[in-house]
């Protein structure tokens, strides 16, 4: 576990913001506790000596208020930067797992990942407001407050030079030990948000076979088990934290016996003595408390990295598919001037490079498919062009939904699948793809909310014409839906997601329509309305995939693609 990971600094701008406020405030901190030990040791020597101490002890006072409001500035500061890091790291979250998108997602623990991105970075106020500061303070008081021992008594100087490495050694130690119960701890809870998930998503299934309390069992057993690394954590905290304090306290005994015998014997006067023993317990303050801080902001920072490994796989993900586009492009730039210099060469008329051009323009959209191959099922081709419908036929099994799931990337795939030459790996889905799967997927919200999903400035006018061209013209836009969509029929929830796709083809034309078994719960009538929507798309210039196992369906379709089932 890094003390400050550098891709924190990188990915939110309010920790290097942060960063550089705590190291001001750090050297604010370490000039008062300088001045408030001489200004102590004067008033102490004064008034043994019988002289007037009240300047001092004004200025006592001061510098105590001024050491108060520089710890509640700090303590501000660091609220204000966690949430604010919070923020810009579950909004980069959110983003990277929209561009790494539905495939990566599938293979992941989606709850584990709702519990990163909530109570994981919220715990990132112990980490900002209590670990950050006293890091910065270490790096900065602590050297400088050593030099000024060693100025003003060397030996001291010495005794704490040698004895200050220790703490961090243990620090370190137990550090490495703290890291493995921790991740172990904040992975448990990530599987106890993800089994009670589950639970509650299924709970009408599991009563239905009598398993709930089974499930129950099982919740309240991975809950014991997280209670029980949370203890572990807790006594490597305390640990922790009695071999901080008890280094420290052997080191600042050392130094004051040495000072106190150097006093008997009179080799060191009074004001210089209680000055350095006045510094040496500021001296190791600084990392006791990243010792003790660090168990405090251990979950914040076992988030942190959940966060940075998907932002990274992202970042990874986006460089990959600006290589594939440069290429795309070099390619077709080749293409380009390989088709100049073929009209060139072969004279050709106005009339056929007029005709060359259109049907350039035209194949722009085409998506060609060639031997793409999905897990262990046949490889399958095939190109769809504007204004056509392409079926994809198959038993159950054949791979139709696999398929666009490759398409879609939610599925990795072997061999091509190219949008106007562009592989469909190198761009983001929403970049070409309208897309309505078997499962609904609504979300909380209007009916009107759901059709026009990504669109920050919603039509009413298409959301209707959507809604009408997915034969849900009897269903209200400003219906309001519960959570999953919940307070509509499994037809009516199916209409409105083919209703989604189609506002989304409104308003980019040029995007592939794909529609995954959009009939299944439609009776025989309203299936008949929806092909004839769909034909009528087609007719009009748009690129149809559909997915269907009704035999209804080759009515409308232009090409048939049948899938088979390897033996």
């Amino acid at each position: 576990m890094k003390p400050v990971d550098i891709r924190l600094l990188r990915y939110a701008s309010a920790a290097r913001g942060f960063l550089l406020l705590s190291g001001a405030i750090g050297v604010v901190q370490t000039a008062v506790t300088i001045a408030f030990a001489w200004m102590l040791t004067d008033a102490v020597t004064g008034a043994l000596a019988g002289r007037d101490v009240a300047a001092s002890l004004f200025w006592l006072l001061g510098l105590a208020a001024l050491r108060g409001v520089l710890i509640a500035a700090s303590d501000a500061a660091g609220t204000r930067a966690a949430a604010k890091t919070g923020m810009q790291l579950r909004a980069a979250l959110i983003a990277a797992v929209g561009r790494l998108g539905p495939g990566w997602l599938a293979q992941r623990n989606q709850a584990g990942l709702a519990v990163t991105a909530g109570h994981g970075l919220e715990a990132l106020d112990a980490y900002f407001a209590r670990y950050i500061p006293q890091l910065v303070l270490t790096v900065i008081a602590t050297p400088v407050l050593l030099a000024v021992m060693w100025w003003q008594d060397w030996p001291s100087g010495l005794t704490a030079l040698i004895t200050l490495p220790l703490i961090p050694l243990f620090l370190i130690l137990i550090g490495i030990a703290t890291r493995t119960v921790q991740r172990t701890q904040w992975q448990t809870l990530q599987r106890l948000a993800a089994r009670f998930a589950d639970t509650v998503q299924g709970l009408s299934t599991l009563r239905l076979f009598g398993r709930e309390r089974r499930a129950a069992a099982q919740i309240e057993h991975t809950a014991d088990e997280y209670r029980r690394e949370t203890m572990k954590v807790l006594r490597f905290s305390f640990l922790s934290g009695f071999a901080m304090e008890l280094l420290a306290s052997l080191a600042v005994a050392l130094i004051a016996v040495a000072v106190g015998f150097r006093l008997l014997s009179g080799d060191l006067s009074l004001e210089v003595g209680l000055f350095v023993l006045l510094l040496a317990p500021e001296t190791f303050l600084p990392i006791r408390q990243v010792g003790v801080q660090f168990h405090a902001a251990a979950e914040g920072v076992a988030a942190t990295e959940d966060v940075f490994e998907v932002l990274d796989a992202a970042e990874a993900r986006a460089e990959a598919r600006a290589g594939a586009r440069v290429g795309a492009r070099a390619e077709a730039v080749h293409d380009s001037a390989r088709d100049v210099g073929a009209r060139v060469s072969g004279g050709l008329t106005a009339g056929q490079r007029d005709s060359h051009a259109e049907l350039r323009t035209a194949s722009a959209r085409d998506l060609a498919v060639a031997d793409l191959r999905v897990r262990d099922l046949p490889p399958v081709s095939f190109t769809a062009t504007p204004g056509t419908i392409t079926l994809i036929e198959g038993p159950s099994g054949a791979g139709k939904s696999s398929l666009l799931g490759a398409l879609r990337g939610a599925v990795e795939f072997e061999g091509a699948a190219t949008v106007g030459g562009v592989d469909v790996r190198a761009l983001a889905p929403s970049e070409w793809l309208a897309w309505s799967g078997q499962r609904p997927q609504l979300s909380r919200g209007t009916i009107a909310a759901n059709v026009a999903l990504g669109d920050d400035d919603p039509d009413a006018g298409r959301i209707r014409r959507a809604l009408d061209d997915a034969c849900a013209s009897d269903l209200d836009p400003g219906l309001e839906l519960g959570v999953q969509g919940s307070g509509l029929s499994g037809g009516q929830a199916q209409r409105v997601a083919v209703a989604r796709a189609l506002y989304r083809h409104s308003a980019r034309p040029d995007v592939v329509l794909a529609l995954d078994e959009p009939s299944s719960a439609l009776d025989p009538d309203t299936e008949e309305r929806l092909w004839q929507s769909l034909r009528a798309r087609a007719d009009a210039g748009a690129t149809i995939l559909l997915v269907s196992h009704r035999r209804s369906a080759r009515a409308i379709a232009d090409r048939v693609v049948e899938l088979g089932v390897i033996a």
